[in-house]
């Protein structure tokens, strides 16, 4: 029988559809095309091809050579001039697209990922993140911070360096403050953090767990909106990511090689999203709030009925997608 399960921290509804279930393998496919090649002439990432230093923002260095670099998105939708300030149109708004747009080109080689790279160099990549995190949230006119990474085309990728991006804007978006509105009546209800609530329930039932460490546990949410959608939370409760530390740098660097390499291996290099979910300015240091990031393997599309209800169908049991996670063989 088919069920509608709801999410805890959003009360959004998924259709979980049993009846036409698919087995977590059947969502291997042939491995997309990749570039193979450590060196692209026209690629602009790589080295020796680098745009005007100027648009760098952060770069962490070792032996004189880059290894990550954060530069100014050149394709950007916001723009760090005008204000914020709201414009009425009649009986419409309009603003300037004011904010930030950055891409972390996080290796030298062309043809590298999460799954090739060494632990070392992922804990760079996150300082990153939390560098320029900072940076954004310095400037009092941003409400938002976005860290998001588009692999592959169907993820939205046009690049295939690898690559993450930030996006910073003056606004909430919908989705996120009603997010924000059904943690906070939670916790006034209850005095818990929802997200440390389904987290303890996850460590009790122990069936949808991926991989665990000191600070992180990756699981696929009961509710889970998409095939194999896979959370990677801090165990201790934390509100922003500007508050991750040293310690748990490295175990988030750990956790995010071993599920992105479990895709890689798993369902044969799939694209995907992730994004990093932290709250905006006002609500940074909410004790209802807690980031953690959320991936979306691209395995199926949006039809006419997610579309008009914006309530997704999920064809596979989140159960089941963890447990073959779990089982998936990594090289030692």
């Amino acid at each position: 029988m088919p069920e509608l399960r709801q999410n805890l921290a959003t009360k959004e509804w998924y259709v979980i559809a049993t009846e036409r279930a698919k087995r977590p393998e059947d969502f291997k496919h042939d491995k997309p095309v990749r570039d193979e090649a450590e060196y692209a002439a026209k690629c602009p990432f790589c080295p020796g091809n680098e745009p005007d230093p100027r648009d760098d923002t952060y770069i962490y260095e070792e032996n004189g050579k880059w290894v990550v670099r954060s530069v100014v998105n050149l394709y950007s939708a916001f723009v760090p001039k005008g204000t914020r300030e709201r414009i009425s149109d009649g009986i419409y708004r309009r603003m300037n697209a004011y904010g930030m747009n950055e891409v972390f080109v996080e290796s030298p080689k062309h043809n590298d990922n999460f799954v090739k790279m060494p632990v070392t160099q992922i804990e760079q990549i996150v300082r990153t993140y939390l560098n320029r995190y900072h940076f954004a949230m310095g400037n009092r006119r941003i409400e938002v911070v976005m860290i998001f990474k588009n692999y592959g085309p169907s993820a939205g990728c046009s690049q295939a360096h690898p690559h993450s991006q930030l996006a910073a804007v003056p606004v909430v978006p919908t989705s996120m403050r009603d997010r924000i509105e059904h943690a906070k009546r939670y916790y006034d209800d209850t005095g818990h953090c929802v997200y440390c609530d389904m987290l303890e329930d996850e460590l009790t039932r122990d069936d949808r767990i991926v991989y665990q460490n000191d600070s992180f546990v990756v699981f696929c949410p009961f509710a889970s909106g998409l095939p194999f959608e896979t959370w990677i939370i801090p165990k201790r409760h934390t509100p922003n990511f500007g508050e991750i530390n040293e310690k748990e740098i490295t175990d988030l660097s750990f956790a995010m090689k071993d599920l992105f390499s479990r895709f890689y291996y798993g369902l044969d290099d799939p694209d995907y999203n992730f994004v990093l979910r932290t709250p905006p300015r006002d609500e940074t240091n909410d004790r209802g709030m807690h980031w953690y990031i959320m991936a979306m393997p691209r395995l199926t599309k949006l039809a006419g009925f997610e579309i008009g209800t914006g309530m997704l169908i999920n064809v596979t049991l989140p159960e089941a997608n963890a447990g073959f996670l779990r089982e998936v063989k990594l090289p030692s």
